[in-house]
């Protein structure tokens, strides 16, 4: 992680910059690339402040604590900005999963060797129903066509809207 620290009202430590170096180091492992932090470490009267900016992996978190040392300050900034860290990255698991409950998964490309286009795939949920109740749900969701297993003849189907605004239906024969 690039760290750059910089001291107002302090005396510049070779002690205090490798402390915070290796506490940061030790939350590299939350991000993917490369991360930058700026630590500013300042005392004002009997007050020791530290204060960490953290931007990586589209993510900028902020922190500040204050007490009466510095390496007390470090540790508790750093354990909040650990809690926030885990936090938005869980935050951010939960909305990438939401895809595998919906009716279509995230599209894959796959190449075929030689001259030939790319394929490409996409994962969906089909449900048993009729094909009257297939043309409803059609309508609901306003789409060009609709794969389900057709509840009388137990196969996948695949309904379709035409140019003419009625309905076509792909049965599979055996």
């Amino acid at each position: 992680m690039n760290t750059s620290v910089r001291f107002k009202n302090l005396q510049p430590s070779d002690a205090l910059k490798s402390y915070v170096s290796e506490k940061l180091n030790r939350m590299e492992k939350y991000f993917n690339g490369p991360a930058e932090a700026n630590v500013v470490l300042s005392i004002e009267k009997f007050r020791h402040s530290a204060e960490i900016n953290i931007m990586g992996d589209r993510l900028i978190i902020n922190g500040k604590e204050e007490t009466e040392e510095m390496y007390s300050a470090i540790d508790m900034v750093l354990d909040k900005l650990e809690a926030q860290i885990k936090k938005s990255k869980q935050k951010g698991r939960k909305y990438r999963s939401k895809g595998k409950t919906g009716a279509m998964m995230p599209e894959q490309l796959i190449d075929i060797e030689g001259d030939q286009p790319r394929v490409r795939i996409h994962h969906i949920e089909f449900k048993p129903m009729d094909v009257d109740e297939a043309v409803m749900q059609m309508d609901l969701i306003k789409d060009k066509f609709l794969v389900f297993t057709n509840a009388r003849t137990e196969s996948v189907n695949v309904l379709y809207r035409q140019k003419d605004g009625n309905y076509g239906l792909i049965q599979p024969r055996a």
